[in-house]
């Protein structure tokens, strides 16, 4: 309970230096956001207001789920107001004492429809939504891992190189040996250790789909790990929170374009994590896998890594766009994942996840490029 009330506390600072009075939180079918899950507990199907004096109220469609796993002062069923957002906005804005002419800060994903709905349920408060609102506000706090996270980040990491191991001794058995076989491997392994499900869907493409950055469709029964490059980019969600590798088999030839690539990987891969430490852009560490590469004539195409957290993909951004602006923090969880891709040669993609601690980093996973020889 604790954990989630000071989480709850640090936005709720912010709201009241910017003179927001109420910020709601909406997680539903087509506007999914784990903050929920990060202020309350709650995993999902909900919403969630938060007062800027640190008061909260969570309105779950499961109040049984709630019951058994959200931790917060105030519960009220969304059925108690008729299934309708607007509704519980009312039924909030009382609840909680909102005076009227005060600001409510709605999600930055509200279509404007909604937005005057809202208007015309509460008419006598001040809503606004905006991309600089309480949504960035909360991403933000969601980036900075505290300590509890840190601890689930070291369980599902060690469970993720576990996995890594597993599927590398099978695929060398042969006893992995189509795509399918490697992602449903995975889905039955992280279950039986206590996950909850893959942080995203499996990216399982053998020689003859690598060469795409996250193949179509995401895994077949074609053959995987057999002559050329197979590429394997997974992640296990645990307490909700994703790891995030990908893993290169290779067999067969290694020479040529072949092996110039997986070594500029390599070494895009080791350069850009020991340049990880507080205090330092993350576009520069994009910039120093960027050089690597354009040393020999190629160009990564897509970003470096990216934050992850209760989402594969979430703050802070690693890329070597001109605006990125984020700069590594302790509590920071990180990918860094290099690649390069041809039609010909095949793909080959290197990634782990990376802390950033009070002294530098902390490597969390432990992928690898297979030499299957």
């Amino acid at each position: 309970m604790e954990t989630y009330r000071k989480r709850r506390g640090a936005l709720a600072s912010r709201l009241a230096d910017e003179g927001v009075a109420l910020a709601m939180f909406e997680d539903t079918e087509g506007r999914r956001d784990p903050s929920i899950r990060y202020f309350s507990g709650h995993p999902g199907d909900a919403l969630l207001f938060i007062a800027a004096d640190g008061r909260s109220l969570l309105v779950p469609w499961d109040v049984n789920m709630a019951a058994a796993m959200a931790r917060i002062e105030d519960v009220v069923p969304y059925t108690d107001f008729k299934r309708s957002p607007f509704a519980a906005m009312a039924g909030a804005v009382a609840r909680l004492g909102i005076a009227p002419g005060s600001v409510v800060d709605l999600p930055s994903v509200t279509p404007y429809p909604m937005y005057v709905d809202y208007v015309e349920a509460c008419p006598d408060h001040d809503f606004r939504c905006s991309e600089e609102g309480s949504t960035k506000a909360a991403a933000a706090l969601r980036a900075v891992k505290d300590a509890d996270e840190i601890t689930i980040y070291r369980a599902v990491s060690a469970i993720t190189d576990a996995a890594m191991d597993e599927i590398e001794a099978g695929v060398r058995s042969g006893r992995l040996a189509s795509e399918a076989d490697v992602a449903l491997f995975i889905e039955r392994y992280l279950r039986e250790r206590g996950c909850e499900a893959t942080g995203f869907e499996t990216l399982a493409a053998g020689p003859s789909r690598s060469f795409g950055i996250h193949a179509f469709p995401s895994y077949t029964a074609a053959a995987f790990a057999t002559e050329g490059m197979s590429i394997l980019d997974f992640g296990l969600s645990y307490r909700g929170y994703t790891s995030d590798v990908t893993m290169t088999f290779v067999r067969g030839r290694t020479d040529g374009k072949r092996a110039e690539m997986i070594g500029l990987v390599k070494k895009a891969h080791a350069d850009a994590v020991a340049a990880c430490r507080p205090g330092v852009r993350t576009r520069d560490v994009a910039l120093i896998a960027d050089a690597v590469f354009a040393e020999k004539g190629y160009v990564m195409p897509h970003a470096l890594g990216h934050g992850v957290g209760l989402e594969a993909h979430e703050a802070p951004a690693v890329r070597s766009r001109e605006d990125n602006e984020w700069v590594l923090a302790p509590g920071h969880v990180i990918t860094i994942e290099p690649g390069l891709y041809d039609p010909e040669a095949g793909g080959v993609r290197l990634e782990d996840d990376v802390l950033i601690t009070e002294t530098g980093y902390e490597v969390l996973t432990h992928a690898r490029i297979v030499d299957l020889g």
